[in-house]
């Protein structure tokens, strides 16, 4: 047992769960759905000079809380490293274009994801070699093996072997060099597959065979509702279910046939999103692009270096704004 329950808490830790929603009357069916975060919570309203959505959207939000402490002259410092930083690793021709603004949002914006697999990276990496094999990953999340002898020791072994065949097939799909060895990049796409188009099949296929009891090919809707409400004999089902039940026949069975196929869960669990890095990279650099060539230097960065990062300074003059304001 103690094996047993092990494997499960390295499963929780390492990759998540889709546990289902209670029937308090709270939102569902939203578990399986990822959609992308938003840049920032706080209102986009330069107009009034509040830049926050732009700090929290070029910076992270816990980077611009850091620059919030800081002196004007040590926020423009800072910018400007940032500034090399973004076209170096563009294509380091002393300008920064719209699409390495636009990496440049898009990589801060992950920076939770990377530091979840900082913290996984040393209990797959048990050779230090600075690469996850597949050995090690199953080794490390299900315990060592002799081959034939998987999962002798444990209950319901075959769940467990279904288990360790899927998490083989997503790091094979990860592994896009096919070496067997993952980067630093190839277990991000591991770990959070839903973040990476070339593992959108994977995402889709997972879901298909967690909802599709029949294995017809295809969820029905009580497939879909089983996911969501685990009934209980004699209880009134709840109006929430009638509402995903009409939620399945009005948006998610876009052609009408009374299920979903593959195609139709995938716009389902991955809906197509605007690219929220790119609207903001295009906003930024229409506010800054004091030339209108289309591209910012490191001047005409710093010269609206408020917009883009802040400090004391600007957060005290934006207290004075709206004290005055009050007044």
């Amino acid at each position: 047992m103690w094996r047993q329950a092990l494997l499960l808490l390295l499963l929780l830790l390492g990759r998540g769960t889709q546990g289902k929603p209670s029937t308090d009357g709270s939102p569902h069916g939203q578990g399986r759905v990822h959609q992308a975060a938003p840049l920032s919570e706080a209102a986009h309203d330069d107009a009034h000079g509040n830049f926050q959505y732009d700090h929290e959207a070029f910076l992270g939000r816990e980077v611009a809380k850091e620059f919030d402490q800081l002196s004007p002259e040590e926020s423009q410092t800072r910018l400007g490293r940032i500034v090399d930083r973004m076209d170096q690793d563009g294509d380091g021709d002393g300008w920064v274009s719209l699409a390495e603004l636009r990496a440049w949002i898009a990589h801060t914006q992950q920076r939770h994801i990377r530091d979840s697999v900082s913290a996984a990276w040393d209990t797959y990496d048990t050779d230090h070699d600075g690469r996850v094999g597949w050995e090690e990953l199953r080794n490390a999340t299900y315990g060592h093996y002799e081959p034939g002898e998987e999962f002798h020791d444990v209950e319901d072994a075959e769940t467990y072997k279904k288990m360790l065949a899927r998490d083989e097939r997503r790091f094979q799909a990860a592994d896009q060099d096919k070496d067997s060895v993952a980067t630093r990049e190839e277990l991000t796409a591991f770990l959070h597959p839903e973040e990476f188009p070339h593992m959108r099949d994977i995402v889709i296929a997972e879901t298909m065979e967690d909802l599709d009891k029949n294995m017809d090919g295809y969820v029905q809707v009580e497939e879909y509702i089983a996911d969501l409400y685990s009934e209980e004999p004699g209880q009134e089902e709840p109006t929430w279910v009638q509402t995903e039940r009409e939620q399945f026949r009005d948006f998610r069975d876009l052609n009408k046939d009374g299920r979903l196929d593959g195609s139709e869960v995938g716009h389902w669990v991955l809906p197509p999103a605007q690219d929220q890095p790119l609207v903001e990279a295009n906003h930024l650099l229409h506010e800054s692009d004091r030339d209108k060539d289309g591209r910012l230097s490191k001047a005409e960065i710093l010269s609206n270096w408020n917009m883009f990062v802040g400090s004391q300074a600007t957060n005290y003059g934006e207290d004075l704004t709206r004290h005055h304001d009050e007044l």
